[in-house]
């Protein structure tokens, strides 16, 4: 059977596919590829689905023509923020992770040239165009299409020969390039799926140890509230008895003073759940925005603000009742407030880190015997300025969180941010290791820095931001 009858025997399905099989058998016929040639781009891809990642592709791509035809060569690639061109890998210092900028011939082209002892072949990316024409849209997906639309170019490939090439070898490269191009763009793309997979595993953790685990918490008062609600009712179906006896006027004036003492209770139990309400509220809109599914990753909607008032006291009042449940006594700054200036964060996300850290206060602080000989259990919060962050002549402000307890091994203190991890003597106390690492992540999108420093009587974890320079030249505190 022929290869035409084949193609008009299979099912409609497959037609399509039988198709693109027929013109790329063509497309091979035409491109008359040497046998050694052919074994080079069978190696190029075989090597390309053996190395999973970016940096070994990139050795692959300058590997295989030394070793198949003994030319050296370098990979550059386009720089995504500068538009800089940058040597990515070479055949004489392999792959390359510092910033080194292409040097003159080698330039970005859309098209090859010639230049004294190399041949320069642009690399494009995957071509993606929205046609009404199925045809056209799946020829141009291809490695093979001709690059005359403006894609996107990737890099430049330099081939440095020891003689002159042949139209044939120069024919060649260009279609390496294009399934270096090709195979290039699909790996960013799946990089690009895989980082998005972390993210949303990483907010589905977010979610459930900043909103699903807080939120039980409106169980709790809800249950309280009912209860007040039914003691009410009571005591009004019992009031209502005692009004038709004139002789227990004292013990309608207790029971006037009973139904005062819930309503005062219900009203501050009321009050508890609208502040939870709002607290969750700021925590729902800063982790569900749209822009951190649309990036892949937490993306800051920063704003000016005093951090005390906005973020720490709504906050630390959130976690009072806790705190004072645990004996642990808040130690506050004197002249924070008076000394404050504003600085630019997510307050949404901010809150989030003091939420974490005041959560955790709560649960592990320690009980010491302080320099007076008296037994202490406190949290205490403040900031500092730093000179010279993040950079010299910059300032930065050192928000801490200090909690009395015994100190941090090392080792311990060492991973203490990772994820997963947590600390000494939490093995009875509900937790998922989560919270310092989600609070790393945080600081770090801000530019800043997340630390842990063992103290005189106990732990301080600290975090540095920097101050934006309009607020210190604007005349502001910090300066």
């Amino acid at each position: 059977m022929s290869e035409r009858d084949a193609c008009r025997e299979c099912p409609a399905d497959l037609a399509e596919i039988c198709l693109r099989v027929r013109e790329k058998s063509v497309n091979f016929d035409q491109y008359n590829f040497s046998a050694r040639y052919n074994d080079f781009l069978k190696a190029f891809f075989d090597l390309g689905q053996e190395y999973d990642s970016l940096d070994d592709f990139y050795r692959i791509c300058v590997a295989v023509p030394l070793a198949m035809s003994g030319l050296h060569c370098a990979l550059y690639l386009v720089e995504e923020k500068t538009g800089d061109l940058r040597l990515a890998c070479d055949t004489v210092l392999g792959r390359v992770t510092d910033s080194v900028p292409a040097e003159p011939p080698v330039r970005i082209s859309l098209e090859a040239y010639d230049t004294e002892g190399s041949y320069i072949v642009p690399i494009y990316s995957r071509s993606i165009y929205h046609t009404q024409h199925k045809d056209n849209a799946r020829v141009q997906n291809s490695p093979d299409a001709e690059q005359s639309a403006p894609n996107r170019i990737f890099g430049m490939f330099e081939v440095k020969r020891l003689t002159e090439l042949t139209s044939a070898d120069k024919f060649f490269y260009q279609k390496y390039c294009n399934r270096i191009g090709y195979n290039l763009h699909n790996k960013l793309i799946a990089l690009q799926n895989i980082e998005h997979l972390k993210f949303i595993n990483s907010l589905v953790v977010d979610i459930e140890h900043n909103i699903i685990v807080p939120n039980m918490y409106f169980k709790h008062i809800f249950n309280q509230l009912k209860k007040k609600i039914g003691e009410l009712g009571g005591l009004k179906n019992e009031l209502q008895q005692l009004m038709q006896m004139p002789e227990k006027a004292g013990v309608l004036d207790r029971f006037k003073e009973r139904c005062d003492t819930i309503h005062s209770e219900m009203l501050a139990y009321y009050e508890e759940l609208v502040k939870h309400h709002a607290n969750l509220s700021l925590f729902l809109e800063s982790l569900f925005r749209r822009e951190h599914f649309k990036k892949g990753h937490l993306v800051l909607r920063t704003k000016r603000c005093f951090v005390e008032k906005e973020v720490i006291l709504p906050q630390l009042e959130h976690y009072e009742s806790r705190l004072r449940a645990a004996r642990v006594t808040i130690d506050r700054p004197q002249n924070m407030i008076e000394e404050e200036f504003e600085i630019l964060v997510d307050v949404g996300l901010l809150a989030q880190v003091y939420a974490n850290l005041f959560s955790n206060a709560a649960k592990y602080t320690g009980e010491i015997i302080d320099h007076h000989g008296r037994p202490r259990k406190a949290m205490a919060y403040g900031r500092e300025l730093v000179p010279d962050f993040p950079e010299k002549g910059r300032q930065g402000v050192k928000f801490n969180v200090f909690t009395t307890g015994p100190h941090l091994r090392e080792e311990e203190a060492l991973k203490l941010f990772e994820e997963g991890v947590r600390g000494p003597g939490s093995e009875n106390v509900p937790g998922t290791g989560h919270g310092l690492s989600f609070i790393k992540h945080v600081v770090e999108l801000h530019g800043g820095r997340i630390g842990y420093e063992p103290t005189q009587e106990g732990n301080n974890f600290y975090f540095i931001l920097p101050i934006p320079q309009a607020v210190i030249s604007g005349g502001g505190k910090a300066a």
